[in-house]
């Protein structure tokens, strides 16, 4: 058989963790999710966690598993994104995992539902740890160009009216006594923070106003602050 390369560096010697080399592995544990805010932070964009900027081992981690069809690395990337809602929230309490939603052209481009899958790990490693977790889907998203083409403007026009309630969708309710789930809006890189803003004030307009969106990697002009 032929030797998988590394995820992170392209290495052929020793990818055998998930799709990353050990040293790979090292640098992505490596890191320690913090706040990040793009500046200017459009309107209705929630508290952002990142676990690192998007440079290096991250992000080609995530070009191939979004670009490349890795599927198996949805895998150790949904366990970061794990450690980034952690660190969002605060404390293990139950939390409402939200992710952002894909066109239909934007799947087909990607091998499918990205978001989806690293949210399912997410949910699974958080609940292993003790947290009551779901993953709903409210949202979908209507056609758009790729954001990776646009500029700043643009990308704030194109997400403006985006995205929409799925039909029948259904604000979960607590049981009586139990304590509010946290709404967490999740993506795999922030920006210009617009598509996050875009989807939050959607999912507030039908009763689900995201605490935090949790995200994996920030641009590297983004300030960690």
């Amino acid at each position: 058989m032929l030797p998988v390369e590394c995820a992170g560096c392209g290495g052929r010697a020793g990818a055998t963790r998930h799709g990353f080399c050990p040293g790979c592995v090292a640098t992505l544990e490596a890191l320690r999710p913090g706040p990040v805010r793009p500046t200017p932070a459009p309107a209705g964009l929630p508290p952002c966690v990142a676990l690192g900027p998007y440079g290096g081992v991250l992000r080609e981690a995530l070009l191939a598993y979004k670009e490349r069809g890795r599927h198996g690395l949805a895998r150790p990337l949904g366990g970061l994104l794990a450690e980034v809602v952690a660190e969002a929230v605060g404390g293990a309490r139950p939390v409402l995992l939200a992710p952002v939603p894909d066109t239909a052209a934007a799947a087909r481009a990607r091998y499918g539902d990205h978001l989806g899958r690293l949210a399912r790990h997410a949910a699974y490693r958080l609940r292993r740890a003790g947290w009551p977790v779901r993953v709903l889907r409210p949202l979908r998203a209507l056609p758009r160009p790729d954001s990776a083409t646009l500029d700043s403007a643009a990308r704030a026009r194109a997400a403006e009216d985006t995205f929409r309630a799925r039909p029948g969708a259904a604000v979960p309710r607590p049981r009586a006594g139990a304590p509010a789930p946290v709404v967490v809006l999740l993506d795999d890189i922030v920006t210009t923070g617009v598509t996050l803003a875009a989807a939050a004030r959607a999912l507030s307009a039908i009763g689900l106003s995201p605490t935090v969106a949790a995200v994996l990697a920030a641009t590297e002009k983004r300030r960690r602050s």
